[in-house]
C-alpha cells in the first residue's frame, strides 16, 4: 500500500467506500473524520484502508464548549451571571495505526506524528499554524475546528506493541472552542442602477441599494465577518442596529483620496484589518477611538451600510462562516 507523502484531495462525504465512508463515531453518529496539517495535506480519519483509523471509544470533546461564569453576588442570596467566558476546549482523539511489516507500520507512525507536532512548529513568519479537524456528516455539511497537538503519540507502552500496529490517544488544543461551518454566508449589497427620475417616466431607485438591511447569523456563537467594499466612496460607515455599534472609515484620511470606481478596500473584524486597493494599511482610517469592528450576533442582526459618495459599481459585500457549540 502507499504512503500518505503528499496532499491529497479531502474525503467525498457521498461517495461510496474509500476515505467518503461514514462511520460511527461517538456522540456525534456516523461521520466522516479527517485532519488537514499545517502543510495543506489531509489525513483521513475514519477509513482503515490508509493504514490508521480512529478508535471510537475514548473520542470525547466535539460537544458544546465549556464556559468560566463571572457572577456578582446578590444581598438576598444566590449570585447574577454577568459574564460568559468560552474556554479553549481539548479534543482526545485515539488512533490506531499498523502495518505489513515493522518498516510500513513506522513509516506511517512517523508521517502521522510529524503531521500533529507541526502545529507547535514556527514557520519562516515565525507564527505557530494550526492543524484543522473537520467532521463531515453524510449529507455533505462539514464542521472544522483548528488544533494544535499537546500530547499523547506515545503509544500504549505494552509488550508487543509498536511491531507491527499500536495506539494513541491524541489530546488536541483549541484555543477557539467553536467549530466552523465550511459553507460560507455572503451578503452582496449594491447601488442600483442610476438615472433621470422622469425618463422615461417617474422611477426611483432600487430599495435593496446600499442601506438598511437584515443578516442572519444561522450559528450558536458570534461571527467575526470579512467586508469588501468597491467604490466609488468618500465615506464608509457600517452599523449594528441590533447592538449600536458602529465604525466608519474615511479613505481620503490615508492621503489616498477617496475610493474611486473599481478599487476596493478590505475589513477583516478578527483579528482586526483594513487594507487599501493597494494592499496597504489602512487601520488609521477607521473613526478611532470610537470605532467598534462588531460582530454578528446569533439570529437576525438590523445593520446599515452607509457610504457617502457612492455611485455605479458601489458595492458592499459581507462573508463569514457561521460558528457552533458542537461538531
Amino acid at each position: 500500500m502507499p504512503l500518505i507523502t503528499a496532499p491529497i484531495a479531502p474525503p467525498d462525504p457521498g461517495g461510496p467506500g474509500g476515505p467518503g465512508t461514514p462511520v460511527p463515531l461517538p456522540g456525534i453518529g456516523e461521520a466522516i473524520a479527517s485532519y488537514t496539517d499545517p502543510t495543506g495535506t489531509v489525513w483521513p480519519l475514519s477509513e482503515p484502508s490508509f493504514g490508521w483509523f480512529t478508535l471510537g471509544e475514548g473520542v470525547s470533546g466535539l460537544g458544546a464548549a465549556t464556559y468560566a461564569l463571572t457572577t456578582d453576588a446578590q444581598p438576598r442570596g444566590g449570585a447574577r451571571l454577568r459574564h460568559a467566558q468560552p474556554q479553549p476546549r481539548t479534543i482526545v482523539w485515539p488512533l490506531y495505526v499498523w502495518g505489513d511489516d515493522h518498516m510500513q507500520f513506522t513509516e506511517r507512525w512517523r508521517q502521522l506524528a510529524t503531521a500533529f507536532t507541526r502545529t507547535l512548529r514556527r514557520g519562516p513568519d515565525g507564527r505557530r499554524t494550526p492543524g484543522v479537524l473537520t467532521i463531515a456528516r453524510p449529507d455533505g455539511t462539514r464542521r472544522s475546528v483548528r488544533v494544535y497537538y499537546r500530547e499523547g503519540f506515545d503509544g500504549r507502552g505494552k509488550r508487543g506493541s509498536g511491531l507491527v500496529s499500536d495506539a494513541a490517544a491524541l489530546a488536541l488544543w483549541c484555543e477557539d472552542p467553536y467549530w466552523e461551518d465550511a459553507a460560507e454566508v455572503t451578503v452582496h449589497r449594491g447601488m442600483g442602477e442610476q438615472g433621470d427620475f422622469l425618463v422615461p417616466f417617474p422611477t426611483v431607485s432600487s430599495s435593496q441599494v446600499l442601506g438598511a438591511t437584515t443578516v442572519d447569523n444561522p450559528g450558536d456563537a458570534v461571527v467575526w465577518p470579512t467586508w469588501t467594499v468597491s467604490g466609488p466612496a468618500s465615506l464608509i460607515t457600517f452599523t449594528n442596529e441590533s447592538t449600536g455599534e458602529s465604525f466608519a472609515l474615511t479613505p481620503s484620511a490615508t492621503g489616498h483620496g477617496d475610493l474611486a470606481s473599481g478599487e476596493t478596500v478590505t475589513i477583516r473584524t478578527d483579528p482586526p484589518q483594513v487594507r487599501g486597493p493597494d494592499g496597504t494599511n489602512w487601520v488609521a482610517a477607521l473613526d478611532w477611538p470610537s470605532a467598534v469592528l462588531w460582530g454578528l450576533e446569533p439570529g437576525e442582526n438590523d445593520i446599515v451600510f452607509q457610504l457617502d459618495g457612492s455611485g455605479p459599481g458601489s458595492a458592499v459585500d459581507l462573508a463569514f462562516h457561521p460558528r457552533y457549540e458542537t461538531a
